[in-house]
């Protein structure tokens, strides 16, 4: 157990330091032209998600991400935009692209690897949307060219850390490039793909619907819990198990937030607590899930508590909303062409290589 921390904190180490050069170049980047601080935000986002993905990625993997991330994470923006100012059409084009990024696995694992790429910057896009920021912030929210440009920093300061922490690191702390294993044959009809594609896609459209519903501007969370609880979808029970695991985690990391906001924690302090805050999730997170879920929500509320909103006030709201999203997805994984659990050994990866938000 002590080694497994030990080589823990080593990717942990690694991947906060990429998202504080990202954070730092974003920063720049904010005074120099004059953006407004969700550039941080998406920067921080981007390497956090982009960390574990290019763990164990090849030279040809990376260049794909050169090339995807900046696109995808410009097209987000516009997602973004089209939520705001046409709800439904946007929740339908967010929807079908999350389906898509599942769909395409059918291919092969660079078409898996494509589809996280995917992903990534729409998860990010549910981090802090703009409906979710203060009023007068919402005017100067950073732009499609802009949000490309972080996304290629964020490739950048991920392969600069990783490379330099594995040069000098111990040899059997450096990941080694992962060749990904040819799709396997199923004999389930439809293939587990296209089942988990129409379960994320009947997830997070009901998330979209009920989230507006009951929610309000509060949405987002239905979204990702919904999205989380269905990423990487081994059957029944591992859905409902990260289900579990994110409500537990995210109640106990509002909670924590929600004692911080209490005794008045406000400003930089508080952005410098966000960040131990995630940097013990990390470590912590290959111990168990639901470390990770009770960081990363702390976290956010720390962040929304910056952009200024009432972390207590909207403990229930939140709790409610992650509860909900929980259960929609759940729902969709057990009753609609539920996949079959894989009965071959599940391989266990290198810490620091799975997807952050899933």
């Amino acid at each position: 157990m002590t080694a497994k921390l030990i080589r823990n904190a080593y990717e942990a180490a690694l991947t906060m330091t990429a998202v504080l050069l990202s954070w730092g170049v974003a920063l720049w980047l904010e005074g120099a032209v004059g953006l407004h601080t969700d550039v941080l935000v998406l920067a921080v986002a981007l390497t956090l998600t982009l960390s574990s993905t290019q763990r164990t990625a090849d030279t040809r993997r990376r260049l794909i991400a050169l090339v995807l991330l900046p696109v995808t994470a410009g097209a987000s923006i516009l997602v973004g935009r089209l939520i705001a100012s046409h709800y439904a059409l946007g929740a339908a084009v967010y929807t079908a692209a999350m389906a898509l990024a599942v769909w395409i696995r059918r291919y092969g694992p660079v078409a898996t690897k494509i589809g996280t790429l995917l992903a990534l910057p729409l998860v990010a896009l549910l981090v802090v949307p703009g409906p979710a920021l203060p009023p007068k912030a919402q005017s100067g929210l950073v732009t499609w060219g802009w949000s490309a440009l972080v996304g290629a920093v964020a490739c950048g300061g991920v392969w600069l850390v990783q490379g330099l922490g594995d040069r000098f690191a111990p040899r059997s702390w450096r990941a080694e490039p992962d060749p990904g294993q040819p799709p396997r044959r199923s004999r389930l009809h439809p293939r587990p793909s296209t089942r988990m594609a129409l379960q994320m896609a009947a997830g997070i459209a009901a998330a979209f619907a009920v989230g507006r519903l009951f929610f309000d501007d509060h949405w987002p969370w239905v979204v990702l819990t919904a999205y989380v609880a269905a990423s990487g979808n081994r059957g029944r029970t591992d859905v409902l198990r990260k289900g579990v695991e994110r409500l537990a985690g995210a109640t106990t990391g509002t909670l924590l937030a929600a004692g911080v906001a209490s005794v008045g924690i406000t400003g930089g302090i508080s952005v410098a607590l966000m960040f131990a805050v995630l940097a013990v999730a990390l470590w912590l997170r290959p111990l168990n899930y639901a470390y990770w879920a009770a960081g990363m929500t702390c976290a956010l509320s720390l962040l929304l508590g910056y952009f200024g909103q009432d972390a207590l006030r909207l403990l229930p709201i939140r709790l409610e909303g992650i509860a909900v999203g929980a259960v929609l997805s759940v729902a969709s994984a057990w009753w609609l062409l539920p996949v079959a659990r894989a009965r071959a050994p599940r391989r266990q990866p290198v810490p620091g290589t799975t997807s952050p938000v899933s």
